[in-house]
């Protein structure tokens, strides 16, 4: 096979890979009943006016399944921390007790758990879009390869094989969110 139209397969499999971590990263933020810090990894508090990730402001504990602790470290930072929580709107107040804030994470009801799971659903389409992006950008890349001498059946061979990576990585992407509404049914 031509070796440009490898190389074109190599960087397709690798942004393919990459589309699924930042598909199962999305996921992760979805939160399934159990108290996470990783539910919390998006949320970004006012420090000296920039935006700082909160996990770089603070401790971040699960003392328990049900509950999150978030120690900062400077206690300047409480408020701003507790505004930027209820500003991300995660369905959870935050208690601040002037040390600490907690996060006491409520068991989901049957119909929160069917909105999480419809969520779940968008964030894997937009995996598997992203994923079908990849493949037409590869393919309009492998057809430009036949001014550099690659021929019409490496070509065809070569969109064949960035079909199969495609299913495959949809395949992943169906797994992940499987997994997810697996995770987020169980009670």
């Amino acid at each position: 096979m031509n070796e440009l139209i490898s190389i074109e397969l190599d960087d397709c499999k690798d942004k393919m890979s990459k589309a699924v971590a930042h598909t199962e990263s999305e996921l992760t933020k979805i939160r399934a009943g159990k108290a996470s810090p990783s539910m919390l990894d998006g949320i970004s508090v006012d420090y000296y006016g920039s935006a700082t990730p909160l996990s770089q402001v603070a401790n971040i504990n699960t003392t328990d399944a049900r509950t999150i602790v978030i120690q900062p470290w400077e206690k300047s930072l409480i408020n701003a921390i507790e505004k930027s929580i209820t500003d991300a709107n995660l369905g959870i107040n935050p208690q601040n007790d002037g040390i600490v804030i907690r996060l006491n994470v409520p068991p989901l009801t049957e119909e929160r758990r069917r909105d999480l799971v419809k969520k779940v659903k968008e964030e894997t389409e937009r995996g598997r879009i992203g994923i079908r992006n990849i493949r037409k950008d590869v393919n309009e890349s492998i057809k430009k390869l036949k001014n550099d001498g690659a021929s019409e059946d490496e070509i065809k061979t070569a969109e064949g094989e960035v079909q199969k990576l495609t299913d495959a990585f949809i395949v992943k992407v169906d797994k992940l969110a499987e997994l997810k509404e697996k995770d987020i049914m169980t009670v």
